[in-house]
C-alpha cells in the first residue's frame, strides 16, 4: 500500500512537472509573439500629385497579421483614423472622409506581416505623419509623407536688346516652391534677374525669370526648374538663331575710324559754310531791296 502510494506521489510529481512545462512554453510563445516590432521607412515617402504610394509598415519577425487589428491613423485630423482594421475587415465608416475608397491595405500579404498602407489618388492635403499601431502588440511606428507637384516650364524670346537677348521662362503648378536656374550651353549657371512666385489658391506655386544673355554664351540656353526635398526637376530648352544677335564690329562704327571721322566733319563743315553763305546772300538781297525802296 506504501509502495503504491509513493508511486502515486511520483507519478503526481511528474504530472505537476509536465504541466508547468507545458505553461511555461505557451507562455514563452505568447511572449514571443509580444515581441515582434512594426518597423517602418526610415527616411520620408514623397508621392507626386495623383500618384499611389505605399506607405510601409511591417512585423518583425514576421507573424500573421489577418486577423488582428491594424490602424493607421494622423493626429492632425479628426476623425483620426486613415484605415481601420478588425475581424478580417476594412472598416471603411471609421475612417476620415477625405479617405474613403481612397486607402488599403494588402490582404494577401498581411499573413506575412505586411501592414503597408496603399493611398490612391495622392492629395496636397495628405501629406503629413502617418502612425501605424497594432493595439495587439501595443507597437507603433510612424511614416512621413512628402506631397509634391510639379511640371515642365516653357520658356521663349522676349526681347532683344543691341547685341543681347532678352528670354523668359515660367512654370505653373508646383509644390514645395522651387527654384528656377538658367544654364548656357556647356551647363555653367548664368546670373538672371530675381524670381518671380505665385502661389495660387490652390495652394501651388508658378515661378517666372528673365535672363539676358549675349552670343559669347553660345545659342543653346536652358531653364531649369527644380525642387530638392521632393527631388523634382523639369528643364526645358531653347535655341537662339544667330539673327537675333545684332553684332556691332569697331569697323562698323563710324567714331572707331579715323577716315570716316575726318570726312563725317568735312561733310559737317561744308554744310555748315554753305548754310552760312546762303544766309549772307539773303541778308544782301534784302539790304538792297530795302535800298531801293528807301530811294523810291
Amino acid at each position: 500500500m506504501l509502495h503504491v502510494r509513493r508511486s502515486f506521489m511520483v507519478l503526481c510529481d511528474r504530472c505537476s512537472v509536465l504541466v508547468f512545462y507545458t505553461a511555461a512554453c505557451f507562455a514563452l510563445i505568447h511572449s514571443c509573439r509580444g515581441q515582434s516590432e512594426v518597423i517602418g521607412p526610415l527616411q520620408p515617402v514623397v508621392a507626386l500629385i495623383g500618384d499611389d504610394i505605399i506607405l510601409p509598415c511591417n512585423l518583425d519577425p514576421v507573424m500573421d497579421a489577418f486577423d488582428m487589428a491594424v490602424e493607421w491613423a494622423r493626429s492632425d485630423l479628426d476623425p483620426r483614423f486613415v484605415l481601420v482594421w478588425r475581424d478580417g475587415v476594412d472598416l471603411e465608416s471609421k475612417k476620415h472622409p477625405s479617405y474613403t475608397r481612397r486607402t488599403s491595405l494588402f490582404t494577401d500579404e498581411l499573413k506575412n506581416g505586411n501592414i503597408s498602407l496603399k493611398i490612391s489618388k495622392v492629395k496636397l492635403s495628405d501629406e503629413g505623419t502617418y502612425k501605424c499601431f497594432v493595439p495587439e502588440l501595443n507597437k507603433h511606428t510612424t511614416v512621413q509623407l512628402v506631397v509634391g507637384a510639379a511640371s515642365s516650364p516653357a520658356a521663349e524670346i522676349n526681347s532683344t536688346i543691341s547685341s543681347r537677348v532678352v528670354l523668359q521662362c515660367e512654370s505653373a503648378g508646383w509644390y514645395p516652391e522651387p527654384e528656377l536656374l538658367w544654364l548656357d550651353g556647356e551647363g555653367n549657371l548664368l546670373s538672371a534677374g530675381p524670381t518671380e512666385t505665385l502661389r495660387g489658391p490652390d495652394d501651388l506655386y508658378t515661378v517666372s525669370s528673365r535672363v539676358t544673355v549675349e552670343k559669347r554664351h553660345s545659342n543653346n540656353i536652358t531653364c531649369r526648374v527644380q525642387q530638392r526635398n521632393t527631388n523634382q526637376s523639369r528643364e526645358t530648352h531653347i535655341h537662339v538663331p544667330d539673327d537675333f544677335f545684332i553684332i556691332i564690329s569697331p569697323s562698323s562704327n563710324p567714331t572707331s575710324n579715323p577716315n570716316i571721322a575726318i570726312v563725317t566733319v568735312i561733310i559737317v563743315a561744308v554744310v555748315l559754310i554753305l548754310i552760312v553763305a546762303v544766309f549772307f546772300l539773303w541778308k544782301r538781297r534784302c539790304d538792297k531791296f530795302m535800298s531801293r525802296v528807301r530811294t523810291d
